[in-house]
């Protein structure tokens, strides 16, 4: 993740997050755990581990330990959401938060070939610096994986161009809290997500803004960078909330 984005997470978004999802993580864990199974991820081992980066408040790491897999990594670089982790997490001894940068941890945490099942999801894998990363990132998780083993992703394809009003993006807004993005374009690869948050104390409403980039990832771009690290794509498509949706299996 980049700096800016670390940061704009622990001022804004982090302690947003699950609001910003609906504000009940047990469903949409439930949500991610029926989207996994039918993606083929399931524990084929009693000692099955699993990698969630960018676990969030733990939407997948939840789905996951609910699939079976004995141990689950979940990796973030926000204190304030793995802290939220750990709340849902209680009595899951399945689920290990972990404080670190996703394009580290692997081979810190993980022997080669030692991983049953990789998942970064929630638009996780925009948050990377460069394409470079990514595929720096790809080449880890074909290191960590099982053969058999599965990678799933989840992102927005960032790649066209919004004009005018169309790159005002409303989040969502209740009673207390209004969420708008906007977007710019300033190269090729990167969108600059400018989000606004309108909250509601009980007497008046305060302004909160603040920028970060995104990589436009292109789907093709991203299964083949998969398909040259070794990585088979068999699921790659728009899913719900318009989130692109590409799953691979290392041969």
């Amino acid at each position: 993740m980049t700096r800016a984005a670390a940061e704009h997470y622990e001022r804004i978004l982090a302690a947003n997050y699950t609001w910003m999802l609906g504000g009940d993580l047990a469903p949409i864990a439930a949500g991610q755990g029926e989207l996994l199974t039918g993606l083929g991820v399931a524990p084929t081992t009693t000692s099955a581990v699993a990698v969630d980066l960018g676990c969030g408040p733990g939407n997948q790491s939840l789905a996951l330990a609910g699939l079976g897999f004995s141990r689950v990594l979940a990796v973030d670089t926000s204190r304030i959401l793995l802290a939220e982790l750990a709340e849902h997490a209680a009595g899951l001894p399945a689920i290990e938060p972990v404080f670190g940068d996703i394009r580290k941890v692997l081979p810190e945490l993980t022997a080669p070939g030692e991983v049953a099942v990789v998942v970064c999801m929630g638009d996780t894998l925009t948050h990377l610096s460069t394409k470079d990363d990514v595929s720096a990132l790809l080449a880890e998780i074909a290191r960590a994986l099982a053969p058999g083993g599965r990678l799933v992703v989840t992102y927005r394809d960032l790649t066209e161009t919004l004009h005018g009003i169309d790159r005002f993006i409303p989040i969502r807004s209740t009673d207390d809290r209004v969420f708008t993005c906007f977007l710019e374009y300033p190269d090729d690869d990167t969108v600059l997500v400018h989000d606004l948050l309108h909250v509601h104390d009980g007497t008046g409403w305060t302004q909160h803004v603040g920028s970060y980039p995104k990589l436009r990832i292109a789907p093709t771009w991203l299964a083949e960078r998969c398909r040259d690290v070794g990585l088979t794509v068999e699921h790659n498509r728009t899913g719900a909330r318009g989130l692109q949706i590409l799953a691979a299996r290392k041969d």
